[in-house]
């Protein structure tokens, strides 16, 4: 079927349908008004196909995103029926984009002891003084019941300032390795191709799970460990825990990458397009605001914030 764009009447007009269909209640009557409204003309037919695609792909989803979706639709026609179709479109849009981004949690995300959401940062004392800061989409279980300290990170990244009111060893564990702080401060990141261990005071021991050698790092020192072993140690970015304070802090980096660092702090899509990718940015953005982080960048560079709708937002040029 033709994928061209629907106008946004149409589209709205297909998510009431969609809302509709989907309750317990509806009528044969209503059926039949829906079939009557689809072979109306081949726009309506092409958004109701557009739409079931995507929601196809929130199907795939498994979890507590996808039942959560389920389980609003009848409510959410409830509340908003009286708004109109295009508050519940847009609802009912950014419900669906939020399940699609599902699949980048991991399933410990889900049972973990503490965890944030999209843009959510949290900082936690623990029992023995230690400081705990969450980034956002972050998961931790938190295990002090036996002869250690023990901080597992599922996923995302946080600070750690280490207490000293336990003598039990303090150790952090990803399923990269083990990492033991030696009265220290420093941050753990998950990502793709491992562990990012970030020392800013004192030194860590970094211990990959599947080698037996401990390799310290010292203050001013990260390096990525896989379950295999470490990679080339290089100095920490300044500004590297400015997130711990609400901040983004960067130094010449592409416009591309920052766009994708913000995008972290937000559901939906962020994008830029390829003319004004390469345009270089320094600077400090707000992370609990990130409309206003990217207000910042049109007096400085030649660019506009295109917004679709609050879930759909493109830099381009200006």
């Amino acid at each position: 079927m033709n994928n061209a764009p629907v106008s946004a009447k149409v589209l709205d007009a297909a998510i009431a349908w969609k809302l509709s269909l989907d309750e317990d209640r509806c009528t044969p009557d209503e059926r039949s008004d829906f079939l009557r409204w689809h072979a109306a003309s081949e726009e309506h037919a092409r958004a109701w196909h557009q739409l079931g695609m995507l929601d196809q792909r929130v199907s795939a989803a498994a979890g507590p995103a996808r039942q959560a979706l389920l389980q609003s639709r009848a409510g959410l026609r409830r509340r908003l029926g009286g708004f109109g179709g295009g508050l519940t479109g847009l609802l009912l849009l950014g419900a669906l984009l939020l399940g699609i981004a599902a699949p980048s949690l991991s399933p410990g995300y889900w049972l973990a002891d503490q965890r944030t959401g999209t843009g959510e940062l949290r900082t936690l004392r623990l029992e023995d003084g230690t400081l705990l800061s969450l980034n956002t989409n972050t998961a931790v279980d938190i295990d002090y019941a036996g002869g250690q300290r023990l901080i597992v990170l599922h996923q995302g990244e946080i600070s750690v300032e280490t207490g000293h009111e336990d003598p039990r060893p303090l150790l952090v564990r990803t399923d990269d390795g083990r990492l033991r702080p030696l009265g220290t401060r420093f941050l753990v990141k998950r990502e793709a191709q491992g562990t990012r261990l970030e020392v800013l005071q004192s030194s860590v021991a970094a211990k990959p799970s599947n080698n037996s050698d401990e390799h310290v790092l010292r203050a001013g020192q990260q390096v990525l460990m896989t379950s295999d072993g470490l990679g080339q140690v290089d100095p920490v970015a300044v500004g590297a825990d400015a997130w711990t304070r609400g901040m983004l802090v960067v130094d010449n980096v592409r416009l591309v990458d920052l766009v994708a660092a913000l995008g972290r702090y937000r559901n939906g899509h962020l994008g830029v397009a390829d003319e004004v990718a390469d345009l270089r940015v320094s600077g400090s953005f707000p992370l609990t605001d990130t409309d206003l982080a990217l207000a910042s960048l049109t007096p400085v560079l030649p660019v506009k914030i295109e917004r679709h709708t609050p879930w759909w937002v493109t830099i381009s040029a200006k």
